[in-house]
């Protein structure tokens, strides 16, 4: 996660049929968010998900590509968190220095009807539907995070 240039941004936007309660879980909890940080074939390391979800807070994970073993540890700091409404937090490897991080914000919207509008906006690193990276991977994770609160909500 070393690409970073002011200009280099995407956002996703997703609605779910599920409140927007069930949706900040599954951003802050470590368990909730141990089933879905991760595109679809890509696993998370057991026990390497843990969330701080407060302004100065720290979380990390490690997702892991069974068919080779390839590890991809990830980590960040939080700087603004409004439950249940905005997060705003750094996307990196661990180690890296905070202050030229990626950024993500994430913003919940209620809808009527228990759903959720959720906007992600990744500002830092390039994305576009198809790009078989970054923007891709979100996208599937944002699958998962789907089925997740769906099946939550019921």
């Amino acid at each position: 996660m070393t690409e970073r240039a002011d200009d280099a941004q995407f956002t996703i936007t997703r609605i779910f049929d599920a409140p927007r309660d069930l949706v900040w879980r599954a951003w802050t909890e470590s368990a909730d968010a141990a089933e879905w940080w991760h595109p679809r074939g890509i696993e998370i390391k057991e026990g390497s998900v843990a969330v701080d979800a407060r302004p100065g807070g720290r979380y990390a994970y490690t997702m892991v590509n069974p068919a080779d073993g390839t590890e991809y540890p990830t980590a960040g700091v939080y700087r603004e968190v409004v439950p249940p409404r905005r997060l705003v937090f750094t996307w990196a490897s661990p180690g890296d220095p905070d202050d030229t991080a990626p950024v993500i914000t994430v913003d919940l919207r209620e809808l009527d009807g228990d759903r959720t509008e959720m906007l992600f906006h990744l500002r830092g690193f390039a994305g576009a539907p198809g790009d078989g990276d970054v923007y891709d991977g979100w996208d599937s994770a944002f699958d998962l995070l789907g089925d997740q609160v769906t099946v939550r909500a019921r």
